[in-house]
């Protein structure tokens, strides 16, 4: 890890407040980070999209009737600022997931060492990198889902957005989608400032209730872009 290329945005994880950030994701299931990546670290990002030999595979979302709009999955030979970030945020993401597991009265499988819970994978047959980049254009949209690619699964990920709100593209806003015990679903929406990530449960997330704490489900999707071009990297911390 070289400190030019992956060592800051690596530092800008490390030096987040994670006690905030872990206040706001009980509160609302995601929360904001500071900025992790500069406006050209995160243009080199946005350039890989033209570059299809660092892909295992392009999906065509409408297609596949998930939106409107495109994302490629990364090979395992990630570019170093991705890979780094990834790392990065695995210890701090994995000791919330240990809280949250705790909480609702599950087994936390994931041990200290990522390459020891990506190895936990591979051996269980998720063994396909599961890291995205989203292009979307005027029109485009993601339809509500939650990224679960098998039995194992990280309780938490991120997405980075990498071009300029309000600038770039307008709407895109990303949307999140609870459902409460006994009650209504919430709806959260989020604008992505640019290098900026948003951290957010993978599948649900306890919740207090009258009984104690309960598992409140949750799905994740993109508003229609009205205009213009929106990238964004997601982050995921299981394999597919």
């Amino acid at each position: 890890m070289t400190d030019s290329v992956s060592g800051r945005p690596a530092r800008q994880v490390a030096t987040a407040d994670w006690q905030a950030l872990a206040e706001e994701l009980d509160e609302y299931g995601c929360a904001l980070t500071p900025q992790l990546l500069t406006p050209a670290e995160c243009r080199e990002i946005v350039a890989c999209y033209d570059r299809p030999e660092l892909f295992r595979t392009t999906v065509d979302m409408g297609r596949h009737r998930f939106g409107s709009g495109e994302y490629r999955y990364f090979t395992h030979d990630l570019p170093e600022p991705v890979g780094a970030l990834r790392e990065a945020f695995y210890p701090h993401l994995r000791a919330i997931g240990h809280l949250w597991a705790e909480r609702l009265g599950r087994t936390a499988p994931w041990p200290e060492s990522f390459a020891q819970w990506l190895d936990s994978c591979h051996r269980a047959g998720q063994v396909k990198s599961s890291q995205i980049l989203l292009r979307y254009q005027a029109g485009d949209w993601n339809a509500l889902h939650r990224d679960i690619f098998g039995d194992l699964v990280f309780p938490l990920q991120v997405v980075i957005g990498l071009d300029e709100y309000g600038t770039d593209y307008t709407g895109g806003e990303f949307l999140l989608v609870e459902q409460r015990p006994r009650a209504q679903s919430r709806g959260i929406t989020t604008a992505l400032k640019q290098g900026h990530g948003l951290i957010f449960t993978t599948r649900d997330r306890p919740v207090r209730s009258a009984r104690g704490w309960s598992a409140s489900p949750v799905r994740h999707g993109v508003s229609t872009v009205r205009s213009g071009r929106r990238h964004a990297l997601g982050l995921v911390f299981h394999d597919a």
